[in-house]
Order: structure tokens, then C-alpha cells, then sequence
């Protein structure tokens, strides 16, 4: 029996297609390669979705969360996509990524998550060699200075006058896979308005997305860090507003919208 039922959900338009494969053993029924993963995600011939999240039994956790980007490739965090599934399962949900352990809770139009402390040290991050994370003597054309942080998956920040002026369609792409970065990296472009940040995200293996959790996450962090802002800070993306909450040794809080767009039922062998 290969058919199988999933959500539609978004936060902020960064959207997902939610399989809770919990009642079932999924090695059985359930075959995740990348190719599938990316067929399914397919807007075209698929689903359609920016990730594909896959929910497994877990010994720690409510839940145990894969998460897919549209180009198949597995990555260990997604912050709207937790906000989601906290949404979906309900309260007090307690979530296992290969990220970290993520809890959060629901609100009235979304959910408020922990997603755990922040990491700048350059081998977590991580960097292909030794430098300072906060000011990197690094740059790409007229973006310098940029500030990078794991929030269970890498990010590199750069704050500008405004984003709207830089190329990132050509440059994420470029940055993204550039030897510095090992695992690859997303990419964040900001600008600060008295006590607000306005982000643009390219985000790896999906490229520019209308949300990014963690890439809010990371940039609100290193602006703080920075002295730039002071939390709570609320960071403008396309898809709309996150607001992020954190001070130096503790979790960050992010909280915002979710949106539960239609559930169904799909033939996975139709796919790969």
C-alpha cells in the first residue's frame, strides 16, 4: 500500500507538504530519495511545495522532523516549517531534527517556537577554515563584512542600505556554493529601519523564498550581536513579519503566522 496522506500548510508563503508518517512504518511504505523528494515538491508535475516534511516516530520527541528542500537535498532545520508542524500536532509539541530538539507552542494565528541557541564558532557553522564569524574578512563583490551563524543549518548575513538593490537571484547562487562554505549556506541580505530588519533570503537548494524562519533567526541574532538592534526585533520578509526574541547565551524565540491550506491523498509511487 504505497497511498499515503499529506497537509498543505505555509507560514509567510514559504510553503510544505506535511506527511505524518507516524502510523506507519515509513521504510515500507514511504521511499525518500532525492529524486522523490524533488518530484514531489515539483510545482509542475508534483505537489508543489519549497520543502517536503516527512514526520517520523521519535524516543525523545512528540515527533521526529525531515525535512527536504525542493531540490531533494536534506538539510537539518527549517523554522517555518516547525512553526507548522507545532500548529498541526498541537500545544507544547516537542519536535527531534537533526538540528537539535525544537518545542513550541501554538498561538492564535501561529505558533511561538524555541528554537534553540545559536552557534558562531566557525567549526559549527561551518566554515572551511578559521576565522571570526561575527565580522568575516570575506566578500563577494560589493557585499562584505558579512556575519555567519548556525541555527541548525548554516546562514551568512550581510547587512546593506537596501536590499532591494542587490542582485541576489545571481549572487546567492554564487555564494551558496562557494568552497567557504562546506555545506553549502544560506544566504541573507538585510537592512535596518530603526529597530526593524527587512530580509531577503536565498535560501539553499530552493533559492529566493518569500520566508525563511531561520534565516530571520540568524539575522536578528547577528544584528543584535552587532549592536544593531535590540530584541524582541521584528524582521520583514516578503511573505510578511516574524518576530524574533533572544539574548546572548539564551534560545531564540520566533514567533508568526501559520496556515493550513488543504490536506490530501497521493499515490507515492507516482513519484521517482
Amino acid at each position: 500500500m504505497t497511498k499515503g496522506q499529506f497537509h498543505k500548510m505555509h507560514g509567510l508563503g514559504n510553503d510544505f507538504v506535511i506527511v505524518d508518517a507516524r502510523a506507519y512504518d515509513i521504510a515500507q511504505t514511504l521511499k525518500m530519495p532525492p529524486e522523490k523528494a524533488a518530484a514531489i515538491a515539483n510545482r509542475h508535475s508534483g505537489i508543489g511545495c519549497d520543502q517536503l516534511i516527512i514526520l517520523t516516530r521519535s524516543d525523545r520527541a512528540d515527533a521526529r522532523m525531515q525535512i527536504f528542500n525542493a531540490d531533494g537535498g536534506e538539510v537539518e532545520a527549517c523554522g517555518n516549517a516547525t512553526r507548522c508542524v507545532v500548529k498541526l500536532l498541537g500545544d507544547g509539541t516537542i519536535i527531534e531534527t537533526d538540528g537539535g530538539i525544537l518545542s513550541g507552542n501554538v498561538t492564535d494565528n501561529g505558533a511561538v517556537v524555541d528554537m534553540g541557541k545559536p552557534r558562531f564558532d566557525w567549526q559549527s557553522i561551518p566554515l572551511a577554515y578559521a576565522m571570526d564569524s561575527n565580522h568575516m574578512p570575506v566578500g563577494w563583490e560589493d557585499l562584505t563584512d558579512p556575519a555567519a551563524v548556525n541555527i541548525g543549518n548554516p546562514h551568512v548575513i550581510f547587512f546593506v542600505s537596501d536590499n532591494n538593490k542587490i542582485p541576489l537571484n545571481r549572487l546567492g547562487p554564487i555564494i551558496e556554493t562557494d568552497p567557504l562554505f562546506p555545506d553549502r549556506v544560506n544566504v541573507n541580505i538585510a537592512h535596518i529601519t530603526g529597530n526593524d530588519i527587512h530580509l531577503r533570503v536565498w535560501e539553499r537548494g530552493v533559492g529566493l523564498t518569500r520566508a525563511c524562519g531561520t534565516g530571520a533567526c540568524a539575522t536578528a541574532v547577528a544584528a543584535i550581536k552587532r549592536g544593531l538592534v535590540q530584541s524582541p526585533v521584528q524582521v520583514h520578509l516578503p511573505g510578511g513579519i516574524l518576530i524574533i526574541s533572544w539574548q546572548d547565551d539564551q534560545t531564540i524565540q520566533m514567533q508568526g503566522p501559520t496556515t493550513y491550506v488543504y490536506s490530501g491523498e497521493t499515490d507515492w509511487d507516482n513519484f521517482g
